[in-house]
């Protein structure tokens, strides 16, 4: 699998699960732009990807921003001459039982979880369709979760959200195959992934009293996978290549789960 000659922009990528995607596009041979809201954490990626021999540059982005959208994807096209691939990966983690739900924290979540995806393949369509300013088509690649696949308690706003991005990508897959927009879209659904937001949302569920105390909680979570695993960054930015590269020439419209069969058990 190789990405030669393509441009990507990864939202949320300077730190877990966007860093590890990045960083893998580079090595496959993409020109890199990063988008986050964390400016030192971004740069620090970016320079290392330069520093390995990759082409990066990072951008301030905040996903739920429209003027944001037409930025980055923008500096991709000017940077790098194109843009082929968008991985959809910036999100927020709530966790709270529904009765205790806040109009502020729906809002906050749905903003970046659901709004953001939404306005980016408003603008990317418009740029990499034929007679776009990028015009060649590509992939765009959706990070939703188990979690938009099947309940848990607590994590029902969140489980709201990524459910949207889940038929968003489906959606999105038919009206771009149908409009012949040479655009695929295709989702990625991890289980818990050993990152700072996966470490925060075990921490929550213990905060909730689901889990006796963050060891219990990771041996449970770890338990629930007929695998008996969970992931690491670098195995969800492995499905992201997939899919983005040509090698997935006819897969649209599907959601690749990478939970260790715990959706399935």
């Amino acid at each position: 699998m190789n990405l030669q000659g393509k441009v990507a922009v990864v939202t949320g990528a300077a730190g877990g699960i966007g860093e590890a995607v990045v960083r893998t596009f580079a090595r496959a041979g993409a020109a890199v732009v990063l988008g986050d809201v964390r400016s030192e954490q971004g740069e620090s990626v970016a320079a290392a990807i330069r520093a390995e021999g990759g082409r990066a540059t990072f951008v301030l982005h905040d996903a739920s921003r429209e003027d944001g959208w037409e930025r980055i994807l923008d500096e991709a096209i000017t940077e790098f001459g194109g843009l082929d691939v968008l991985v959809n990966n910036a999100a927020i983690e709530q966790t709270c039982f529904l009765e205790n739900i806040t109009l502020e924290d729906i809002e906050a979540l749905m903003a970046v979880n659901v709004t953001g995806v939404l306005l980016g393949h408003k603008h990317a369509v418009r740029r990499m369709k034929p007679g776009g300013t990028a015009g060649r088509g590509g992939a765009i690649v959706n990070l939703s979760s188990v979690a938009g696949l099947i309940g848990t308690p607590g994590l029902g706003v969140y489980s709201a959200s990524k459910g949207a991005v889940r038929l968003l990508t489906k959606a999105a897959a038919v009206e771009f195959g149908r409009l012949g927009h040479g655009i695929r879209v295709n989702s990625i659904h991890p289980g818990l992934v050993e990152t700072e937001m996966g470490a925060k949302l075990l921490g929550d569920f213990v905060a909730l009293g689901m889990f006796k105390d963050q060891d219990d909680a990771y041996a449970q979570m770890k338990a629930a996978s007929p695998l008996g695993v969970t992931s690491l960054p670098q195995d969800i930015a492995n499905a992201a290549l997939y899919l983005a590269s040509d090698l997935a020439r006819t897969v649209s419209g599907t959601e690749l789960v990478c939970d260790g069969a715990m959706t399935v058990s």
